[in-house]
């Protein structure tokens, strides 16, 4: 598989990576056993580039990469993780919703600091069983995710504080790279203009649906050398799905606008001889700002799946058959959270 650079580093990664937050068991179960035969097929084809986070089942999803890639040679594989989110243990039984099946025991506090970024990293050394991660990603700043009043005082400790530890990892050789792993555009923007960053992990504004990232993001990207790595092409899964009864985009039912939108998509895909999948899973990669593509499942069929689709090149030229039916997440309000 061919690989990319990422920003102005020596790191390169595969064109597809793999997304581990359904290894720990998002939405559904996820057997260990399914985890290490969905990773098995990711490597047989020809992935070199996993991402991981604390958050993924609370530390499972941290200890089933770092065992997997536990005998792979070292230098053989790219491995990012996230910080942001410190995990404390607490009782069995007495561990919050947050969408994962059958997490490991604990509970997460948000903290962007120099000192919890230290103590984040340590903590993902002990769950991966590794003596190296590559990227590191500051996860979930942003109002998606805080509220705006929350927000502002979270990311005045990343600015504060939490960007030096980050830089003092970089500079002593301990991470190739650092960025953001976020799912919305103002906040990417708000830290580029303060601070140089070498990769954003950008889930979901980046597609052939959501071109939210266009108009500010990729110019900023390309004239600042940040690279992206895309994630969310399904855009929650009607890009895979279609316009279904019950589809989601962004973390939410589809309204009738956005199943309209991808309707006229499918056709365009369906004229074409392709699945709909196909040019999602296609399409960032047209932008050299583009590292990569993360592809995230708990299914080996479904990864093979996947990469089979991304077999059959698209032209760049033809994505532009799709652009009149593209659109640009709306702001949200000051006091709105999607998480």
């Amino acid at each position: 598989m061919q690989t990319r650079k990422i920003g102005r580093t020596d790191l390169a990664v595969t064109e597809y990576s793999f997304g581990a937050a359904a290894l720990g068991g998002l939405y559904r179960e996820c057997t260990r056993e399914a985890a290490m035969g969905t990773l098995d097929a990711a490597w047989a084809a020809g992935i070199r580039y996993f991402d991981v986070a604390p958050y993924y089942g609370l530390g499972l999803a941290e200890r089933r990469v770092g065992d997997f890639l536990q005998d792979k040679p070292r230098d053989s594989f790219v491995l990012s993780t996230k910080v942001g989110r410190l995990l404390r243990p607490v009782p069995e039984g007495a561990v919050p919703d947050y969408s994962y099946v059958k997490p490991l025991n604990f509970d997460v506090t948000f903290d962007y600091s120099y000192d919890a970024i230290m103590r984040s990293v340590e903590f993902s050394y002990a769950r991966l069983g590794l003596n190296r991660i590559d990227i590191l990603y500051v996860h979930d700043i942003g109002v998606y995710t805080h509220g705006a009043a929350k927000n502002a005082v979270l990311l005045r400790q990343l600015m504060d504080s939490g960007l030096k530890a980050l830089e003092e990892l970089k500079t002593a050789g301990v991470i190739s790279a650092y960025g953001l792993g976020i799912n919305e555009v103002p906040v990417c923007l708000e830290v580029m203009r303060r601070a140089d960053i070498d990769c954003i992990l950008l889930a979901g504004r980046y597609t052939l649906l959501d071109r939210s990232a266009v108009a500010e993001l990729l110019p900023l990207c390309e004239k600042k050398g940040t690279s992206l790595v895309v994630g969310g092409v399904f855009n929650s899964g009607i890009l895979a799905t279609g316009p279904v009864e019950g589809a989601h985009f962004d973390y939410m039912p589809a309204s009738e606008d956005v199943r309209t939108r991808v309707a006229a998509m499918e056709k365009i895909a369906r004229d074409r001889g392709m699945p709909l999948a196909a040019p999602a899973l296609q399409f960032p990669l047209a932008n050299r700002q583009v590292a990569s593509v993360l592809l995230g499942t708990a299914k080996p069929s479904s990864l093979e799946r996947n990469m089979e689709l991304t077999r059959r090149k698209i032209a760049t030229e033809d994505f532009a058959a799709f652009e009149p039916y593209t659109l640009v997440a709306p702001e949200l309000g000051l006091e709105a959270v999607r998480a």
